[in-house]
């Protein structure tokens, strides 16, 4: 048996890329603040960290997508603050946003961590950003109760694990164009049901037929 595991540890050469909602600038501000101290803790220099600011928390997959795209990224670390209402919007955001996330990172093979606080109150995401609960635990750093700072150490335990997973052979597939050419490849001597001529020849409009009508004979009187 063999146990596949990364550690949380200086990554190699590249960036980290943070995007960081506006909204609730208060709670993120917070939640960056961790994030980019974490980073530095682990020997990573403000050179290779680039902050992206986005409107909300629904643009954070479309920037995201544009980072993880890119073989020098290293990881990209979303963070955000999604506060309950008076209606359900914060649940249609959450969901978009976490399928989102999770499609990027499987598509394009970076890490992409979900950073992103789906609170009911506000003194909720207060606590998890560094707030109340700061200052219950001295020992352990200024990151206490901070979700920026444990998205950032997830993704540097990520990139270490990239580094340790084994190269595996993805079997090629045919280009688009062949796959749906050959669901449209019929036998020739099939006359009846043959695509290519349907696509290659125009077709002939039908000849309108006259409607043949039988000859009413007039009634012999009597």
């Amino acid at each position: 048996m063999s146990i596949i595991q990364g550690t949380v540890c200086p990554p190699p050469k590249g960036y980290i890329t943070i995007v960081v909602a506006r909204f609730n600038r208060t709670i993120t501000t917070r939640l960056l603040e961790g994030a980019l101290a974490k980073l530095r803790n682990h020997q990573v220099r403000d050179a290779d960290i680039k902050v992206v600011w986005v409107p909300g928390a629904y643009e954070i997959p479309f920037v995201a997508s544009y980072f993880a795209r890119d073989a020098e990224c290293l990881a990209v670390i979303c963070l955000g603050a999604v506060i309950k209402g008076e209606t359900s919007h914060d649940q249609h955001i959450n969901r978009a946003v976490s399928l989102s996330l999770n499609e990027i990172a499987s598509r394009f093979g970076t890490p992409v961590i979900f950073g992103v606080l789906t609170c009911d109150t506000v003194e909720q995401a207060m606590a998890r950003s560094g707030g109340t609960e700061q200052s219950r635990d001295k020992s352990v750093g200024p990151t206490a109760g901070n979700k920026g700072a444990e998205a950032a150490e997830a993704a540097l335990e990520m990139i270490d694990l990239m580094t340790e997973l084994p190269a595996i052979q993805i079997p090629r597939l045919p280009p688009i164009p062949q796959l749906i050419s050959k669901m449209f490849e019929q036998d020739d001597d099939d006359d009846s049901d043959d695509f290519d001529d349907f696509f290659d020849e125009p077709r002939t409009p039908r000849k309108k037929t006259a409607k043949k009508t039988k000859k009413k004979t007039p009634k012999k009187k009597p």
